[in-house]
């Protein structure tokens, strides 16, 4: 199978993944006009697209607000929704459609299974959850957390880089070894007539399945964020 090629531009010392980038705003933009288009004319009654994103939003809130504790939850809560939407959206996305050129130049995937993706991804998250912290507790007691006792604070800093890595990796794990999937299973359909049927059977059922491992990834996803946030925001008991 040759290897896609995801084209670039450079500017400055920047280089830019065209490809991820596209799909990236794509995401973005589908988020926005599925919440713009259903919270238009809002009543106090909900039916149709209403339910269905107030349905999205407490199931957010559900498993996000535990974490987080009532009295932070409304300031983050929009957040943690839309980062669901993003991821449930970026996840999926590669599963879709598959378009490359001729000369292996990738114009579709999704971008969770990019690494570097996945880990600039991570590495926000994580950042956030340290400014946060800062911000809601202070930098005495946002630091107090670190050495608190004394022995644990080099395996309270080794934590901090395993939640990063482990953030990323689990998503990336997940959805490039679904894309990389599909990719066999097309290949197969091409390679002789009478595998096409059951080539395209096992891609139905495998996209099956992928579409609810990409969900059951953004919902962990969201989960751990939050859990990430909430231990830097609340203080210890």
């Amino acid at each position: 199978m040759e290897e896609s090629i995801n084209p670039t531009i450079n500017i400055g010392p920047v280089t830019f993944d065209l490809t991820l980038t596209a799909l990236t705003l794509l995401s973005v933009f589908l988020i926005f006009a599925f919440i713009y288009w259903a919270s238009r004319n809002m009543t106090l009654k909900p039916k149709g697209k209403q339910n269905v994103l107030e349905y999205l939003y407490d199931f957010v809130i559900g498993f996000t607000e535990p974490n987080l504790g009532s009295h932070y939850m409304k300031d983050y809560s929009l957040f943690y929704l839309c980062l669901f939407l993003f991821m449930v959206i970026a996840n999926n996305l590669g599963l879709m459609a598959k378009l490359q050129t001729t000369d292996g130049t990738n114009l579709w995937t999704s971008p969770t299974a990019n690494l570097s993706f996945d880990l600039v991804l991570s590495f926000c998250i994580i950042v956030m959850a340290h400014i946060e912290g800062i911000r809601r507790r202070g930098i005495k007691q946002y630091l107090k957390g670190f050495v608190t006792p004394a022995f644990m604070t080099p395996m309270n800093l080794l934590e901090e880089v395993t939640n990063f890595l482990s953030l990323a990796l689990r998503i990336f794990g997940n959805i490039f070894a679904g894309e990389v999937m599909t990719s066999l299973l097309l290949l197969l359909s091409h390679q002789a007539i009478f595998w096409y049927p059951i080539a395209f059977g096992t891609n139905l059922v495998w996209t099956a399945f992928s579409v609810f491992i990409s969900c059951v990834q953004a919902y962990v996803f969201t989960l751990l964020s939050s859990m990430y946030l909430g231990n830097k925001i609340n203080d210890e008991e």
